[in-house]
């Protein structure tokens, strides 16, 4: 298998466990360039298909300089993209019946028993069809690595752990669809007793990574068609955080306090908004192997969520 497809499916498996080892950006960038469009990492425990399958979201950076996905629409709806993990939820005759994490959009780990012993979510709703509801499980930015937070509850063993996390959960969709249009359905979801992600102010409590904008009309949405990853009737519209140009001057290993020994970027020191950066992390042997990156090499650098020092790719001569 090529070695950047083997990293990326290791960085996919430890996103999704809550553990990322690099950013979304950085592993958009070597997916890019390597062709790599697997969706989603395989889980291993208590595996069940989703109802409906939970696609992905395409990315749109304004800064690329392609047209908009959805340029020359009118009837289109806007959400905050809340920065968590995603889950399903199926109502079954109007009752709780199970609930998935994201997996790889197909299948996912069951966790319901978590829901059931929890008032996160309503138990029962007045509807006695087969319902999906899908949405985002997400801590208050407030909290160090909110996201990650997040995602690490979801894989708790112990139930009366899970209970002490500061957790929310926010919708985003609903399967069949109830009402002709997308806000209407969030209008539904909030009188069954749900949050979603049309509630105001979200940004200001929890941490958001874009905005996304969809076909509020279901007809125009599911004419527009998708991909195998992801509907083309919606996007992430995301901001890119600015990268600064150094030089690698050598690469150390640093032992972490599990024993990890993690390599370490040393840097022609670099300003950074108000922090001058003379180190970044490298995460591991494959990530310095897939983004081929050698000593005296001109590489990008940013402090991912503006703490973190860290390299994003090869500044190519």
């Amino acid at each position: 298998m090529n070695k950047i497809h083997e990293y990326l499916q290791l960085a996919s498996r430890n996103y999704y466990a809550g553990v990322p080892i690099i950013s979304d950006e950085v592993f958009d960038k070597l997916a890019e360039s390597s062709g790599f469009n697997e969706l989603g990492a395989r889980q291993h425990e208590h595996i069940e298909k989703h109802y409906f399958p939970m696609y992905s979201l395409q990315k749109y950076y304004e800064d690329e300089g392609k047209e908009s996905p959805l340029k020359g629409e009118t009837n289109v709806s806007t959400s905050v993209k809340l920065d968590g993990a995603a889950i399903s939820i199926l109502y079954i005759d109007g009752k709780l019946s199970r609930v998935l994490t994201r997996g790889n959009g197909t299948e996912g780990t069951n966790i319901t028993d978590k829901f059931l012993a929890t008032k996160l979510i309503p138990h029962t709703i007045p509807n006695n069809d087969v319902i999906q509801i899908t949405g985002e499980i997400v801590a208050p930015k407030l909290i160090e690595n909110s996201r990650n937070y997040a995602a690490g509850s979801l894989n708790l063993k112990s139930i009366s752990e899970f209970k002490t996390r500061s957790i929310e959960f926010f919708a985003y969709g609903i399967q069949p669809n109830q009402y002709e249009m997308f806000h209407q359905d969030m209008r539904q979801l909030k009188l069954w007793g749900f949050n979603t992600v049309l509630d105001p102010d979200l940004h200001k409590i929890f941490g958001c990574d874009g905005v996304v904008h969809r076909l509020d009309k279901y007809s125009e949405f599911y004419l527009a068609g998708h991909t195998s990853k992801y509907p083309l009737g919606m996007y992430a519209l995301k901001e890119r955080q600015a990268c600064v140009e150094t030089k690698l001057l050598d690469v150390v290993w640093q032992v972490g306090k599990s024993g990890k020994i993690t390599p370490v970027a040393i840097l022609e020191p670099v300003k950074i908004e108000d922090a001058v950066i003379s180190r970044a992390t490298l995460n591991n042997y494959a990530f310095i192997e897939a983004l081929d990156i050698r000593i005296g090499d001109i590489v990008a650098v940013r402090r991912a969520g503006m703490i973190i020092p860290e390299i994003c790719y090869k500044i190519d001569a």
